[in-house]
């Protein structure tokens, strides 16, 4: 069959993709259709084919799932961040494993039992940490939200459902002060203006609030006022950091901070350790379901108290620093010295005396570090960048053969290859997803292993503005 463009169909619904988006067949033609649901028969549109599959809108429904649910969000259409929440969470559960089936099916994992996926009591405005572009408008007025999805058009945004309600208070309260004094914020087409982001971290458990501020200019206007009507109005707001970022770049944040207000830094809990967050720290944004993942991570990875473990592209030390009192030692590497000053913070501030951190990139601090060192791991957690383990490092750990391997990954493509490499000397034999962002698309895996048996726990960490 000749598909075009703007040509209608009546389609079933076959399967849903990782993105959440419909799934139907043309004539053995794959078609995907946002807002469909698997077992749903709708009217369709194509609106773009390609020399495989076609891209198609919804016209109108004829048969509705069950597990359809109205949309509660007034920006849903729009932004792009959530894309399932017009399903009942139960079923995004259900389609989040059967998509880690389906890419598991697709490497030859087809003996792989894959458990149900660990959700959420309370699906509901868990992200911990929020970020909101400030732009323009058509009329050339000040707007604050979320960039639409694959644009770099503000949607304004007042209430979303999967942030933390007080930062968006605070933020609200922020670009009211923002607008009311006339201070100019970013214009990406003239590269003018002085506010680019409001960038807002909280402690869940702490309750300990971090605004930065992204800047344009090296000086804000009514700078020291902002600041104190933060400080007047937001008590739980401990630290406020201007952040410089003149550069015409898509990246949020630049290298130059100035700590305005407070220390320049926030603390949170995880499983009973206590971690200090700064502005560049990378620290997991869903905290309730990060203890649940960690917590499962170290159950795989087995520790008794005798083991000595590498935690490798470590970051800030949260996955070791929660395994160490189980472990005998703990060496972490990890490429981005400020992170390793926080590791080693984080160590100290836990009282963790068993724990050594080390700037290196990993395929090459590695073998230099078990040459040098003359040490061998029992266990190894492994949570590499979006583009996987380097090739390198995945055979040094062959050649060392730890007992079991802890693989935490944010892309399931990288995952997969890596997987292959692995199943030299290691046999997946189980998995369980995690649902790290309700709502979202699936992108991440996290991987327990044994020389005998692997585990794998997938890890849902993808946010379109993130």
């Amino acid at each position: 069959m000749d598909i075009k463009k703007n040509q209608v169909y009546e389609v079933e619904i076959l399967d849903n993709g990782f993105k959440g988006e419909g799934i139907a067949k043309i004539d053995g033609f794959t078609v995907f259709i946002p807002n469909a649901i698997k077992g749903e028969k709708v009217e369709i549109k194509i609106l773009k084919v390609l020399s495989s599959y076609a891209f198609a809108k919804i016209e109108r429904f004829l048969e509705v799932s069950e597990n359809r649910r109205d949309e509660d969000c007034e920006t849903y259409s729009k932004c792009g961040g959530c894309v399932m929440r017009h399903i009942d969470y139960n079923a995004t559960l259900d389609m989040k494993r059967n998509s880690v089936i389906s890419t598991l099916n697709k490497q030859g994992f087809n003996d792989v039992v894959v458990n149900d996926t660990i959700g959420m009591e309370n699906p509901l405005y868990y992200r911990n940490k929020l970020q909101y572009p400030l732009g323009k408008d058509a009329d050339g007025k000040p707007v604050m939200g979320v960039f639409a999805e694959r644009t770099h058009r503000v949607v304004p945004t007042e209430h979303c459902y999967i942030q933390n309600e007080r930062l968006q208070e605070i933020a609200n309260g922020i670009f009211d002060f923002i607008k009311k004094n006339d201070i100019p914020v970013y214009d990406e087409v003239n590269l003018s203006g002085e506010i680019r982001h409001l960038v807002l971290r909280v402690g869940v458990k702490t309750g300990e609030v971090m605004v930065v501020i992204v800047s344009n200019e090296k000086k804000i206007t009514k700078e020291l006022e902002l600041v104190q009507y933060i400080a007047d109005n937001f008590p739980n707001v401990k630290t406020v950091v201007k952040n410089i970022n003149m550069k015409d770049t898509n990246v949020i944040l630049g290298r130059e901070n100035v700590v305005l207000l407070g220390d320049g830094f926030i603390y949170d809990e995880l499983l009973g350790f206590r971690f200090k967050i700064s502005p560049m720290s990378f620290y997991q944004v869903n905290p309730y379901q990060t203890e649940k993942l960690y917590s499962k991570a170290i159950e795989y990875a087995g520790v008794s108290g005798d083991e000595t473990v590498f935690d490798l592209y470590c970051g800030i030390g949260t996955i070791g620093i929660c395994a160490s009192k189980n472990v005998k030692k703990l060496y972490g590497i990890e490429t981005v010295s400020e992170a390793i000053e926080d590791a080693k913070r984080n160590a100290k501030e836990n009282g963790i005396e068993n724990a050594e951190f080390f700037v290196g990139d990993v395929e090459k601090a590695l073998p230099e570090f078990i040459a040098e060192r003359g040490i061998c791991a029992d266990v190894i957690f492994v949570d590499p960048p979006r583009k996987g383990c380097d090739r390198s490092a995945i055979e040094t750990i062959l050649e060392i053969e730890p007992k079991r391997i802890v693989y935490i990954s944010c892309n399931p493509a990288t995952l997969a290859r890596d997987l292959r490499l692995f199943d030299e000397k290691y046999v997946v034999r189980e998995v369980t997803p995690v649902d790290m962002f309700p709502f979202t698309r699936t992108r991440g895996v996290l991987l327990g292993a044994t020389t005998k048996a692997r585990h794998i726990i997938l890890e849902d960490v993808i946010f379109t503005n993130e």
